[in-house]
Protein backbone atom coordinates (compact mmCIF):
# COMPACT_ATOMS: atom_id res chain seq x y z
CA UNK A 1 0.00 0.00 0.00
CA UNK A 2 1.40 3.35 -1.05
CA UNK A 3 1.72 5.90 1.74
CA UNK A 4 0.88 9.44 0.65
CA UNK A 5 2.45 12.19 2.70
CA UNK A 6 0.68 15.52 2.51
CA UNK A 7 2.88 18.58 3.16
CA UNK A 8 1.84 20.70 6.12
CA UNK A 9 1.97 24.50 6.02
CA UNK A 10 2.13 26.13 9.44
CA UNK A 11 2.12 29.71 10.58
CA UNK A 12 4.51 30.26 13.46
CA UNK A 13 7.73 31.74 14.75
CA UNK A 14 11.12 30.61 13.46
CA UNK A 15 12.48 31.14 16.98
CA UNK A 16 10.07 28.63 18.53
CA UNK A 17 9.38 25.71 16.21
CA UNK A 18 6.56 23.30 17.23
CA UNK A 19 8.65 20.17 16.58
CA UNK A 20 10.66 17.79 18.79
CA UNK A 21 14.45 17.52 18.79
CA UNK A 22 16.17 15.67 15.91
CA UNK A 23 13.01 15.73 13.79
CA UNK A 24 13.93 16.94 10.28
CA UNK A 25 16.26 15.51 7.66
CA UNK A 26 16.69 18.98 6.16
CA UNK A 27 15.77 22.60 6.78
CA UNK A 28 15.82 25.19 4.00
CA UNK A 29 15.59 28.93 4.69
CA UNK A 30 16.33 32.33 3.17
CA UNK A 31 16.70 34.61 6.22
CA UNK A 32 16.04 38.37 6.32
CA UNK A 33 18.81 40.91 6.79
CA UNK A 34 18.40 43.86 9.21
CA UNK A 35 16.07 46.44 7.57
CA UNK A 36 16.76 45.39 3.98
CA UNK A 37 13.12 44.47 3.25
CA UNK A 38 10.09 45.50 5.36
CA UNK A 39 8.32 42.19 4.83
CA UNK A 40 5.22 42.66 6.97
CA UNK A 41 4.63 46.20 5.72
CA UNK A 42 4.76 44.92 2.15
CA UNK A 43 2.51 42.00 3.09
CA UNK A 44 -0.20 44.40 4.26
CA UNK A 45 -0.83 45.25 0.63
CA UNK A 46 -2.25 41.82 -0.16
CA UNK A 47 -3.20 40.82 3.40
CA UNK A 48 -6.24 43.11 3.43
CA UNK A 49 -7.52 41.63 0.17
CA UNK A 50 -6.87 38.04 1.21
CA UNK A 51 -8.74 38.72 4.45
CA UNK A 52 -11.76 39.83 2.44
CA UNK A 53 -11.67 36.87 0.06
CA UNK A 54 -10.57 33.87 2.16
CA UNK A 55 -10.69 35.18 5.72
CA UNK A 56 -13.75 33.06 6.48
CA UNK A 57 -11.89 29.90 5.37
CA UNK A 58 -8.84 30.57 7.56
CA UNK A 59 -10.09 32.82 10.36
CA UNK A 60 -7.13 32.00 12.63
CA UNK A 61 -4.77 33.56 10.07
CA UNK A 62 -6.69 36.80 9.70
CA UNK A 63 -7.52 37.78 13.28
CA UNK A 64 -5.59 41.07 13.20
CA UNK A 65 -6.51 44.09 11.03
CA UNK A 66 -3.04 44.01 9.46
CA UNK A 67 -0.12 41.58 9.56
CA UNK A 68 1.34 41.11 13.07
CA UNK A 69 4.68 42.88 13.42
CA UNK A 70 5.81 42.70 17.05
CA UNK A 71 7.87 39.51 16.58
CA UNK A 72 9.08 40.20 13.06
CA UNK A 73 12.80 39.57 12.50
CA UNK A 74 13.48 42.96 10.94
CA UNK A 75 15.60 45.78 12.36
CA UNK A 76 12.96 48.49 12.80
CA UNK A 77 14.42 51.50 14.61
CA UNK A 78 10.99 53.05 15.18
CA UNK A 79 9.84 50.02 17.19
CA UNK A 80 13.09 49.21 19.00
CA UNK A 81 13.98 52.67 20.31
CA UNK A 82 16.85 53.29 17.91
CA UNK A 83 18.85 51.56 15.18
CA UNK A 84 21.49 50.15 17.53
CA UNK A 85 18.82 48.46 19.65
CA UNK A 86 17.03 47.28 16.50
CA UNK A 87 20.20 45.67 15.14
CA UNK A 88 20.94 43.98 18.45
CA UNK A 89 17.40 42.59 18.60
CA UNK A 90 17.67 41.34 15.02
CA UNK A 91 20.96 39.55 15.73
CA UNK A 92 19.54 37.90 18.84
CA UNK A 93 16.45 36.69 16.98
CA UNK A 94 18.52 35.43 14.04
CA UNK A 95 20.82 33.45 16.34
CA UNK A 96 17.79 32.08 18.19
CA UNK A 97 16.23 30.97 14.88
CA UNK A 98 19.44 29.20 13.86
CA UNK A 99 19.56 27.49 17.26
CA UNK A 100 16.05 26.19 16.64
CA UNK A 101 17.15 24.86 13.26
CA UNK A 102 20.00 23.02 14.94
CA UNK A 103 17.65 21.61 17.58
CA UNK A 104 15.13 20.15 15.14
CA UNK A 105 17.75 18.74 12.74
CA UNK A 106 18.57 15.06 12.90
CA UNK A 107 22.20 14.29 13.82
CA UNK A 108 22.99 13.67 10.14
CA UNK A 109 20.58 16.33 8.84
CA UNK A 110 21.49 19.36 6.75
CA UNK A 111 20.38 22.97 6.83
CA UNK A 112 20.56 25.04 3.64
CA UNK A 113 20.85 28.79 4.21
CA UNK A 114 20.40 31.10 1.22
CA UNK A 115 22.00 34.52 1.31
CA UNK A 116 22.56 37.20 -1.33
CA UNK A 117 24.18 40.28 0.12
CA UNK A 118 27.33 41.95 -1.17
CA UNK A 119 28.69 43.56 2.01
CA UNK A 120 31.19 41.90 4.31
CA UNK A 121 29.29 43.29 7.31
CA UNK A 122 26.21 41.32 6.25
CA UNK A 123 28.22 38.14 6.01
CA UNK A 124 29.82 38.74 9.40
CA UNK A 125 26.33 38.88 10.91
CA UNK A 126 25.05 35.72 9.20
CA UNK A 127 28.20 33.67 9.75
CA UNK A 128 28.51 34.85 13.35
CA UNK A 129 24.92 33.81 14.07
CA UNK A 130 25.44 30.39 12.45
CA UNK A 131 28.57 29.66 14.46
CA UNK A 132 26.99 30.92 17.67
CA UNK A 133 24.06 28.57 17.07
CA UNK A 134 26.30 25.52 16.69
CA UNK A 135 26.09 25.12 12.90
CA UNK A 136 29.00 25.01 10.46
CA UNK A 137 29.37 25.01 6.68
CA UNK A 138 30.24 21.83 4.83
CA UNK A 139 29.63 23.15 1.30
CA UNK A 140 28.54 26.31 -0.47
CA UNK A 141 27.48 27.07 -4.02
CA UNK A 142 26.70 30.29 -5.92
CA UNK A 143 23.48 29.94 -7.91
CA UNK A 144 22.25 32.58 -10.35
CA UNK A 145 18.99 33.81 -8.81
CA UNK A 146 18.87 37.61 -8.79
CA UNK A 147 17.18 39.72 -11.48
CA UNK A 148 19.42 42.46 -12.85
CA UNK A 149 16.31 44.45 -13.80
CA UNK A 150 14.95 44.60 -10.26
CA UNK A 151 14.64 48.07 -8.75
CA UNK A 152 17.41 47.67 -6.16
CA UNK A 153 19.91 46.59 -8.83
CA UNK A 154 19.81 49.89 -10.71
CA UNK A 155 22.79 52.23 -10.22
CA UNK A 156 24.29 49.85 -7.66
CA UNK A 157 26.81 47.03 -7.61
CA UNK A 158 24.24 44.26 -7.31
CA UNK A 159 24.86 40.53 -7.15
CA UNK A 160 23.54 38.13 -9.80
CA UNK A 161 23.88 35.09 -7.56
CA UNK A 162 22.75 33.86 -4.19
CA UNK A 163 25.06 31.72 -2.07
CA UNK A 164 23.54 28.42 -0.95
CA UNK A 165 25.30 27.33 2.26
CA UNK A 166 24.97 23.71 3.35
CA UNK A 167 25.35 23.44 7.13
CA UNK A 168 25.48 20.61 9.65
CA UNK A 169 25.46 20.38 13.41
CA UNK A 170 28.83 21.09 14.95
CA UNK A 171 29.61 18.28 17.38
CA UNK A 172 33.11 19.29 18.50
CA UNK A 173 34.05 22.02 20.98
CA UNK A 174 37.69 22.08 19.89
CA UNK A 175 39.18 25.58 19.76
CA UNK A 176 40.92 26.41 16.48
CA UNK A 177 44.55 27.58 16.46
CA UNK A 178 44.81 30.75 14.36
CA UNK A 179 48.19 29.87 12.86
CA UNK A 180 46.88 26.51 11.64
CA UNK A 181 43.59 27.98 10.41
CA UNK A 182 45.49 30.69 8.51
CA UNK A 183 47.79 28.11 6.92
CA UNK A 184 44.82 25.98 5.88
CA UNK A 185 42.99 28.98 4.43
CA UNK A 186 46.04 29.94 2.36
CA UNK A 187 46.31 26.36 1.09
CA UNK A 188 42.66 25.37 0.57
CA UNK A 189 41.02 28.61 -0.52
CA UNK A 190 43.02 29.10 -3.77
CA UNK A 191 42.06 25.56 -4.82
CA UNK A 192 38.37 26.36 -4.35
CA UNK A 193 38.79 29.75 -6.02
CA UNK A 194 40.27 28.05 -9.07
CA UNK A 195 37.18 25.85 -9.27
CA UNK A 196 34.88 28.88 -9.07
CA UNK A 197 36.93 30.61 -11.77
CA UNK A 198 36.64 27.61 -14.09
CA UNK A 199 32.87 27.75 -13.64
CA UNK A 200 32.86 31.28 -15.08
CA UNK A 201 31.93 33.06 -11.84
CA UNK A 202 33.34 36.58 -11.74
CA UNK A 203 33.17 40.01 -10.16
CA UNK A 204 31.22 40.55 -6.95
CA UNK A 205 29.68 37.07 -7.30
CA UNK A 206 33.18 35.55 -7.22
CA UNK A 207 34.16 37.52 -4.10
CA UNK A 208 30.99 36.51 -2.29
CA UNK A 209 31.23 32.88 -3.43
CA UNK A 210 34.72 32.75 -1.89
CA UNK A 211 33.28 33.34 1.58
CA UNK A 212 31.70 29.89 1.78
CA UNK A 213 34.91 27.88 1.29
CA UNK A 214 36.66 30.12 3.83
CA UNK A 215 33.97 29.53 6.45
CA UNK A 216 34.17 25.78 5.78
CA UNK A 217 37.72 26.02 7.17
CA UNK A 218 37.34 28.19 10.26
CA UNK A 219 33.66 27.42 10.93
CA UNK A 220 34.51 23.94 12.16
CA UNK A 221 35.52 25.58 15.41
CA UNK A 222 33.25 27.43 17.85
CA UNK A 223 36.18 29.77 18.49
CA UNK A 224 39.55 30.54 16.88
CA UNK A 225 42.35 31.83 19.11
CA UNK A 226 45.88 33.14 18.76
CA UNK A 227 48.68 31.59 20.79
CA UNK A 228 48.08 34.24 23.45
CA UNK A 229 44.50 33.05 23.94
CA UNK A 230 43.05 36.13 22.22
CA UNK A 231 39.93 35.34 20.20
CA UNK A 232 40.01 36.02 16.45
CA UNK A 233 36.74 37.56 15.27
CA UNK A 234 34.71 36.40 12.29
CA UNK A 235 35.45 39.80 10.71
CA UNK A 236 39.21 39.24 10.94
CA UNK A 237 38.93 35.79 9.42
CA UNK A 238 36.78 37.09 6.57
CA UNK A 239 39.30 39.90 5.95
CA UNK A 240 42.05 37.27 5.67
CA UNK A 241 39.92 35.34 3.19
CA UNK A 242 39.33 38.54 1.25
CA UNK A 243 43.07 39.23 1.00
CA UNK A 244 43.67 35.73 -0.38
CA UNK A 245 40.77 36.13 -2.81
CA UNK A 246 41.96 39.55 -4.01
CA UNK A 247 45.46 38.29 -4.76
CA UNK A 248 44.08 35.26 -6.62
CA UNK A 249 41.65 37.39 -8.65
CA UNK A 250 44.30 39.96 -9.60
CA UNK A 251 46.61 37.27 -10.94
CA UNK A 252 43.80 35.81 -13.04
CA UNK A 253 42.50 39.21 -14.19
CA UNK A 254 45.94 40.13 -15.53
CA UNK A 255 46.32 36.65 -17.06
CA UNK A 256 50.07 36.46 -16.43
CA UNK A 257 50.05 35.01 -12.91
CA UNK A 258 52.17 37.73 -11.27
CA UNK A 259 51.71 41.32 -10.13
CA UNK A 260 55.19 42.74 -10.78
CA UNK A 261 54.95 46.42 -11.66
CA UNK A 262 51.32 46.76 -10.57
CA UNK A 263 51.23 49.10 -7.56
CA UNK A 264 48.64 48.74 -4.80
CA UNK A 265 46.50 51.69 -5.89
CA UNK A 266 46.21 50.21 -9.38
CA UNK A 267 45.35 46.86 -7.81
CA UNK A 268 42.45 48.53 -5.98
CA UNK A 269 41.27 50.09 -9.26
CA UNK A 270 41.37 46.72 -11.02
CA UNK A 271 39.51 44.94 -8.23
CA UNK A 272 36.92 47.72 -7.99
CA UNK A 273 36.14 47.68 -11.70
CA UNK A 274 36.16 43.87 -11.72
CA UNK A 275 33.84 43.58 -8.72
CA UNK A 276 31.51 46.53 -9.23
CA UNK A 277 31.99 47.95 -12.73
CA UNK A 278 30.78 51.54 -12.63
CA UNK A 279 28.25 50.88 -9.86
CA UNK A 280 28.09 52.87 -6.64
CA UNK A 281 29.73 51.06 -3.72
CA UNK A 282 28.94 51.45 0.02
CA UNK A 283 31.75 53.22 1.87
CA UNK A 284 32.46 50.34 4.26
CA UNK A 285 32.63 47.81 1.45
CA UNK A 286 34.99 50.01 -0.57
CA UNK A 287 37.13 50.46 2.54
CA UNK A 288 37.49 46.70 3.03
CA UNK A 289 38.21 46.13 -0.65
CA UNK A 290 41.05 48.68 -0.51
CA UNK A 291 42.43 47.24 2.73
CA UNK A 292 42.58 43.78 1.14
CA UNK A 293 45.57 45.05 -0.88
CA UNK A 294 46.90 47.40 1.80
CA UNK A 295 45.47 50.74 0.65
CA UNK A 296 43.54 53.32 2.67
CA UNK A 297 40.58 55.04 0.99
CA UNK A 298 42.00 58.40 2.07
CA UNK A 299 44.85 57.87 -0.38
CA UNK A 300 42.41 57.24 -3.23
CA UNK A 301 40.51 60.38 -2.23
CA UNK A 302 43.65 62.55 -2.17
CA UNK A 303 44.60 61.30 -5.62
CA UNK A 304 41.16 62.14 -6.98
CA UNK A 305 40.21 58.56 -7.84
CA UNK A 306 36.96 58.38 -5.88
CA UNK A 307 33.98 60.67 -5.42
CA UNK A 308 31.45 60.53 -2.60
CA UNK A 309 27.77 60.15 -3.45
CA UNK A 310 25.84 60.14 -0.18
CA UNK A 311 26.94 57.05 1.75
CA UNK A 312 28.32 55.53 -1.46
CA UNK A 313 31.52 55.98 -3.44
CA UNK A 314 32.11 56.13 -7.18
CA UNK A 315 35.41 55.24 -8.81
CA UNK A 316 36.42 57.85 -11.41
CA UNK A 317 37.55 56.96 -14.91
CA UNK A 318 39.79 58.98 -17.25
CA UNK A 319 36.79 60.89 -18.58
CA UNK A 320 36.01 62.08 -15.04
CA UNK A 321 39.45 63.39 -14.06
CA UNK A 322 41.71 66.28 -14.97
CA UNK A 323 45.50 66.19 -14.68
CA UNK A 324 45.96 69.86 -15.63
CA UNK A 325 48.96 71.37 -13.88
CA UNK A 326 50.45 68.13 -12.63
CA UNK A 327 52.03 65.01 -14.00
CA UNK A 328 50.68 61.57 -13.33
CA UNK A 329 51.95 60.15 -10.05
CA UNK A 330 53.98 57.00 -9.65
CA UNK A 331 50.75 54.97 -9.80
CA UNK A 332 50.21 53.04 -12.98
CA UNK A 333 46.49 53.86 -13.05
CA UNK A 334 47.21 57.61 -13.10
CA UNK A 335 49.61 57.13 -15.99
CA UNK A 336 47.06 54.98 -17.81
CA UNK A 337 44.26 57.50 -17.42
CA UNK A 338 46.48 60.39 -18.48
CA UNK A 339 47.57 58.37 -21.51
CA UNK A 340 43.91 57.79 -22.41
CA UNK A 341 43.32 61.54 -22.19
CA UNK A 342 46.33 62.25 -24.43
CA UNK A 343 45.02 59.76 -26.98
CA UNK A 344 41.53 61.26 -26.93
CA UNK A 345 42.87 64.82 -27.32
CA UNK A 346 45.28 63.94 -30.12
CA UNK A 347 48.42 64.73 -28.11
CA UNK A 348 50.79 62.35 -29.89
CA UNK A 349 54.05 63.76 -28.54
CA UNK A 350 52.79 63.86 -24.94
CA UNK A 351 51.61 60.27 -25.25
CA UNK A 352 54.98 59.14 -26.63
CA UNK A 353 56.80 60.88 -23.77
CA UNK A 354 54.47 59.37 -21.17
CA UNK A 355 54.93 55.83 -22.49
CA UNK A 356 58.70 56.33 -22.54
CA UNK A 357 58.72 57.51 -18.91
CA UNK A 358 56.80 54.57 -17.43
CA UNK A 359 58.45 52.94 -14.42
CA UNK A 360 56.61 49.65 -15.00
CA UNK A 361 57.14 47.29 -17.96
CA UNK A 362 55.24 48.49 -21.03
CA UNK A 363 53.60 45.07 -21.35
CA UNK A 364 52.19 45.46 -17.82
CA UNK A 365 50.77 48.87 -18.78
CA UNK A 366 48.90 47.39 -21.75
CA UNK A 367 47.79 44.34 -19.78
CA UNK A 368 46.17 46.54 -17.11
CA UNK A 369 44.45 48.65 -19.77
CA UNK A 370 43.05 45.53 -21.43
CA UNK A 371 41.87 44.06 -18.12
CA UNK A 372 39.91 47.21 -17.23
CA UNK A 373 38.41 47.56 -20.71
CA UNK A 374 37.30 43.93 -20.70
CA UNK A 375 35.27 44.49 -17.54
CA UNK A 376 33.31 47.52 -18.75
CA UNK A 377 30.10 47.30 -20.84
CA UNK A 378 29.71 48.16 -24.50
CA UNK A 379 29.19 51.88 -25.00
CA UNK A 380 30.99 52.85 -21.79
CA UNK A 381 33.18 55.91 -22.36
CA UNK A 382 36.11 54.60 -20.33
CA UNK A 383 36.01 51.38 -22.34
CA UNK A 384 36.02 53.39 -25.58
CA UNK A 385 38.98 55.47 -24.44
CA UNK A 386 40.96 52.40 -23.38
CA UNK A 387 40.20 50.54 -26.59
CA UNK A 388 41.38 53.56 -28.56
CA UNK A 389 44.56 53.69 -26.53
CA UNK A 390 45.05 49.94 -26.91
CA UNK A 391 45.03 50.43 -30.67
CA UNK A 392 48.25 52.34 -30.08
CA UNK A 393 49.80 49.13 -28.75
CA UNK A 394 49.97 47.73 -32.27
CA UNK A 395 51.68 50.81 -33.60
CA UNK A 396 48.54 52.56 -34.82
CA UNK A 397 49.01 56.31 -35.11
CA UNK A 398 46.52 58.82 -33.78
CA UNK A 399 43.69 59.50 -36.19
CA UNK A 400 42.07 62.85 -36.86
CA UNK A 401 38.67 61.60 -35.68
CA UNK A 402 38.64 61.45 -31.89
CA UNK A 403 36.22 60.34 -29.24
CA UNK A 404 34.12 63.23 -27.87
CA UNK A 405 36.28 63.31 -24.70
CA UNK A 406 35.04 66.68 -23.42
CA UNK A 407 31.36 65.98 -23.96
Amino acid sequence: MKVVRIPAVLQGSATELPYPDDYFDAVFTDPPYYDNVPYSDLSDFFYVWLKRTIGDLFPELFITPLTPKSQEMVADASKAGGMDQAKQRFEELLTQAFREIRRVLKPDGIAVIVFAHKTTAAWETIIGALLEAGLYLTASWPIHTEMGSRLRAHESAALASSIYMVCRKRTSDEVGDYARVKEELERVLPERLAELWRQGISGADFSMAAIGPAVEVFGRYPRVERLSGEAVSVGELLNLARRITSEFALRRILKDGHLAGVDNVTQVYLLWRWNYGRGLVPFDEAHKLALSVGVDLELLSRQGLIKKNGSYLRLLGPQDRRFTGREASENLIDALQLAAQHWAQGKEQELEELLASLTCPLETFWRVAQAIADRLPEGDKERQLLHGLLGRRNGARLREQRLPYDQ
